[in-house]
Formats: C-alpha cells, structure tokens, sequence
C-alpha cells in the first residue's frame, strides 16, 4: 500500500458509531476534508497505546480507510499493528470514546487503551 490511497481492502473497519462520530467531529471542527488519525505509541501499562486524535488531512504516507463521507489516517507503521481490526464509539452516561477491537492483541489493560502483541 503506497501513502494516499484509499486501501482496496480495508486494513481497518469502521463501525457505524464510530463513523457517526468522525462525521460530527468534521462538523464541529469545520474540516470537510479532515479525518480521524490513529496511531500507535509507545506507553501504557501494557506497552503500546492507542492514540486518536482528529486531524486536518492526510500525510503524504498515510494510509486512508473511508466509510461514507469520513476518512481514518494511519501511518504505515501503526498499521502494521492494527491490520485487521475494528474501530467503533461508544457512550454511556459518565461519558464516550473509540475503542480499537484488535485480533493482533496478544493482551490488553483494563482500560482498553494499550496492549501488547
């Protein structure tokens, strides 16, 4: 996969939460063309973390995996942890977020925000 191309076969699934959510975030940040970046870092207690920010636009070397009208940016190293997995939103009543559902998790912390492989 080469950087700005949208993957044929999308190294990553979008729940429908998880696009409604990316979808109101480009509304609220008034970026029709911005997207949500997912990378992973070192840290956590379990080694590696999740990190989702929203972002203005692709880099160069992204990878781009869309759904509708709203677009995920993952850098081609993280990628190569989250190959396969599933991003979805959540809410309750003492809040919200994403969670990554990662098969390539060998174990993960309770919080559901790191992991190891």
């Amino acid at each position: 996969m080469q950087g700005q191309e949208t993957a044929p076969h999308a190294p990553l699934a979008l729940s429908p939460a998880a696009v409604d959510r990316i979808r109101t975030l480009k509304r609220k940040f008034e970026r029709p063309d911005g997207g949500l970046r997912l990378r992973i870092i070192a840290g956590g207690c379990s080694g590696m973390q999740y990190r989702i920010d929203f972002a203005e636009t692709a880099r160069q070397t992204d990878v781009i995996v869309d759904a509708d009208d709203v677009k995920v940016f993952i850098d081609p190293k993280s990628l190569t942890y989250v190959k396969g997995s599933s991003l979805d939103y959540w809410e309750d009543l003492l809040g919200g977020g994403f969670k990554v559902v990662n098969p390539n998790a060998k174990s993960a912390c309770s919080c559901g925000v790191s992991f190891t492989v």
